[in-house]
């Protein structure tokens, strides 16, 4: 997230820039089963986001000590492709940003797999950001919740999240890039079906009133997300390909 500038107007006439209400996602499309050398498979599109993951396993822990003798290992590998982005983290190679995000999604999938049955074992999660426009772990943790769920990995439940924010003192979610960039705040949230935050970081500040009012508004966000999971994978096999929620 980028300082604020009160010089910047994000809101006008009560609309945000891009014309959407405060509480007004991003249109969001899911395709499942789009690389054909993964177990499992997806392409998100959120927004201007643009996200393919693929996963791959289980397999043999290399190296040997990551290996957990009673549940898998969950390895994700977040990326920025190159010309994903102008800004400083779409840098070829790793760095500290794409191996934060690396490491939260990890923790993340690991609360919705069923780690438990695959013991001693790796599952590689590798989700890559083609184009980015604001909310790419978000929409990261999409690609890869709906590649395991293509590849068939049992998991304890499903997941999904949303961002809420601030942007000219008001409270919006699916932050955009202006908004990511000028406004006060921004706080990614994923939940699982059960309505458990598995998910929860923060840049920037909020009052607690606002905390509150964001997780309300996420969570029931969440869930439309969820069912647009569901319906990717139940199209896929109905013999469609693409699905689309539409939030417009």
């Amino acid at each position: 997230m980028g300082s604020h500038n009160p010089n910047i107007k994000l809101i006008v006439d009560g609309k945000r820039l891009d014309g959407r209400a405060f509480d007004q996602l991003r249109n969001i499309s899911i395709n499942v089963g789009v690389l054909e050398n993964a177990v499992g498979s997806a392409q998100v599109i959120w927004g201007d986001n643009k996200v393919v993951a693929g996963v791959y396993g289980p397999r043999d822990v290399f190296p040997k000590y990551q290996q957990k003798p009673d549940k898998a290992f969950i390895r994700t590998i977040y990326s920025m492709a190159t010309f994903a982005s102008i800004e400083e983290h779409s840098r070829s190679g790793p760095n500290k940003r794409s191996q934060e995000i690396s490491f939260v999604l990890s923790e993340a999938f690991e609360n919705v797999l069923m780690v438990e049955k695959f013991p001693g074992k790796m599952i590689d999660l590798h989700i890559t950001v083609l184009q980015a426009a604001a909310g790419t772990r978000l929409a990261a943790f999409l690609a890869g919740m709906a590649a395991l769920i293509d590849g068939g990995f049992p998991l304890n439940e499903i997941a999904a999240g949303v961002s809420a924010g601030k942007a000219d003192g008001a409270l919006v979610l699916d932050l955009d890039k202006a908004e990511d960039n000028f406004g006060q705040s921004d706080l990614p949230i994923v939940y699982n079906s059960s309505g458990e935050i598995i998910l929860l970081q923060m840049d920037g500040k909020m009052t607690r009133d606002e905390l509150t009012e964001s997780i309300e508004l996420t969570s029931a966000k969440s869930k439309d997300i969820m069912d647009l999971i569901r319906k990717a994978v139940e199209r896929k096999y109905a013999g469609e390909v693409k699905t689309e929620l539409n939030f417009r």
